[in-house]
């Protein structure tokens, strides 16, 4: 695991070394402001990868299905671009978003995060995706709904990670705080004396 943690690592300080000013892709961007330092409005063309195999050569069928991290390999430059959020408000759903594109060129639509004092390079928020040459987007808002068909019987009141399995057996070995129930029922006195 080192190995490929190291491989990652240097592969992508390789890959971001060489990409370009961030402002070379605002023109055409019609990406809506999350209000982020460092953010640039960016639209471009790429191929959907899989990061483990365009970095490691472990390349399992359909980019992994959706268990993979998922990347974008920019036309213009070579530069592989992680998207790790989608159009929703919560920092998560690119996966879920790019998987029905794996291993096609696209145009993305979003926001791309660069600043090196923040250790931020070539972060991609992508908030609309079509295939190359198509003219209707699909807006990056296919998570929730992808979480819906993964975790049948959870429907609800209020937002999904309320209701999120993972969530609540890590809640209920850990507590909220992850000291433990008793440190958590503490804090709680403490906190609302």
């Amino acid at each position: 695991m080192r190995i490929v943690t190291t491989a990652i690592a240097l592969c992508l300080a390789a890959s971001c070394a060489s990409a370009q000013d961030p402002s070379a892709f605002e023109e055409g961007s019609e990406a809506k402001s999350w209000n982020l330092y460092g953010e640039y409005p960016a639209f471009f063309a790429a191929r959907v990868v899989d990061v483990l195999c365009e970095i490691a050569d472990d390349c399992p069928a359909d980019c992994g299905g959706g268990s993979r991290q998922l990347g974008l390999i920019r036309e213009a430059d070579g530069v592989l671009v992680l998207p790790n959020k989608n159009a929703q408000p919560a920092f998560n759903g690119a996966t879920a978003e790019l998987q029905p594109f794996c291993g096609m060129d696209v145009e993305v639509d979003g926001l791309l995060l660069d600043d090196p004092d923040l250790g931020a390079t070539n972060i991609y928020l992508v908030q609309k995706i079509r295939a190359k040459g198509d003219t209707e987007w699909t807006a990056a808002t296919r998570w929730t709904d992808v979480w819906a068909e993964r975790n049948p019987g959870t429907a609800g009141e209020g937002p999904w990670f309320r209701r999120d399995p993972r969530i609540a057996a890590e809640i209920a070995e850990e507590g909220y705080f992850g000291l433990g129930a008793d440190r958590d029922a503490d804090i709680k006195a403490e906190v609302f004396k």
